[in-house]
C-alpha cells in the first residue's frame, strides 16, 4: 500500500482534478480527510501542503504532492520525483513576493534594516535576509497576512499567483523572495523500496501526461489533395500532424495537438482553407 499525502485547500480541487485525467477518481466529503480513490494499492490522506514534506520524511507519508515552498521552509530531505508546474489558478509557478503598502517609504531590500516582517514561509524569508546581509524581525503569520501592512507590521512575504490580491489591499511589491512548483515527493526508504518505487514512477509518468494534456486539444480532418498544402501552412509549425492517405486517392487524414487557445482561431481559417469533417476532442494525458 503506497500513502500518499495530498494537498488540502487551495491546490485540492485542481489536485483532485490532475488525479482524475491521470486516470484515477478521488473524492471527499467536505469534512473528510480520507478520500477514497479508485485503486486499491493507494491510500490518500488530505493534509495541509505545508506539513506534508515533513510527514513523507518521517516515514507516516510513503509520498504527497507539495510545494517547493514547503520542502525549504521544511528543511527536509525527501526525494523529488517530478514537478508538476500547476497551481490553484493555472498552469504557472507561484511566488513568494516581499511587499510593502503603497504610502510606505520602503523601496529596496535594504530600508528593511530593524523592521517587522509577517510572513507564513517564516524560515525561508530569514534566509532571504541574511544572504542579502538584513537584519529585520520576521514573524509567523496565522493569517489575513494581506490586511497587516503598515499598521500592524511594515512588509510581508506572501504567495501570490497573479498580483491581484496584493493590489486589492493596496500592496506593492518590492522583490521576489522564491519561485515555487508543486512537487511529487517520497521518503528515502520509499524510493529504495522496488515495488513503491515502481509505484510512484508510474503515478509520476500519469501526473506528467495529464498536465501535458491541460489547456491541448486533439484536431483531426480531412482535406483534398489540392487543398492540402494551404490547410498545412495554416497549423502551427512546431507541432507536426500526422498525415495518412484516404481509401479515397485523392484525400488526406491531417490529425494534430495543439493549445486550445490556438484551435478557436485557426478552425475557421482551416474550413475556408478546404478543411472538411473538422473533429476538436478533449485530451486527458500526453506521454512524451
Amino acid at each position: 500500500m503506497l500513502k500518499i499525502g495530498l494537498p488540502k485547500g487551495s491546490l485540492q480541487e485542481s489536485t483532485f482534478e490532475l488525479f482524475r485525467k491521470a486516470g484515477f477518481n478521488v473524492s471527499a466529503g467536505s469534512r473528510s480527510y480520507f478520500p477514497t480513490i479508485d485503486d486499491e494499492s493507494i491510500e490518500v490522506m488530505l493534509i495541509r501542503a505545508q506539513e506534508i514534506p515533513r510527514y513523507v520524511e518521517e516515514g507516516i507519508l510513503d509520498g504527497g504532492i507539495t510545494g517547493r515552498d514547503w520542502i525549504l521552509e521544511n528543511k527536509v530531505e525527501v526525494i523529488e520525483v517530478a514537478d508538476l508546474v500547476y497551481g490553484k489558478q493555472g498552469l504557472r509557478p507561484v511566488r513568494w513576493v516581499l511587499a510593502v503598502h503603497n504610502d510606505s517609504k520602503i523601496r529596496s531590500i535594504e530600508d528593511l534594516e530593524g523592521k517587522h516582517i509577517a510572513t507564513e514561509l517564516v524560515e525561508v524569508t530569514k534566509e532571504y535576509l541574511k544572504s542579502h546581509k538584513i537584519n529585520a524581525q520576521v514573524e509567523f503569520s496565522w493569517g489575513a497576512t494581506e490586511v497587516k501592512p503598515p499598521k500592524l507590521v511594515d512588509a510581508i512575504v506572501e504567495l501570490t499567483e497573479t498580483g491581484s490580491s496584493l493590489r486589492a489591499n493596496n500592496l506593492r511589491i518590492i522583490d521576489e523572495v522564491l519561485k515555487s512548483t508543486t512537487k511529487l515527493i517520497v521518503n528515502k526508504e520509499a524510493w529504495q523500496n522496488k515495488e513503491k518505487r515502481v509505484q510512484v514512477e508510474n503515478l509520476s509518468i500519469l501526473l506528467k501526461g495529464a498536465l501535458n494534456a491541460f489547456e491541448k486539444v486533439g484536431l483531426k480532418m480531412n482535406a483534398h489533395k489540392d487543398n492540402l498544402d494551404k490547410v498545412l501552412e495554416i497549423l502551427p509549425a512546431l507541432k507536426n500532424p500526422t498525415i495518412s492517405k484516404l481509401s479515397e486517392g485523392n484525400w488526406f487524414a491531417i490529425e494534430t495537438i495543439l493549445d486550445e487557445k490556438v484551435v478557436r482561431k485557426i478552425i475557421p481559417q482551416l474550413k475556408r482553407a478546404g478543411a472538411e469533417g473538422i473533429i476538436e476532442y478533449p485530451l486527458n494525458k500526453v506521454i512524451y
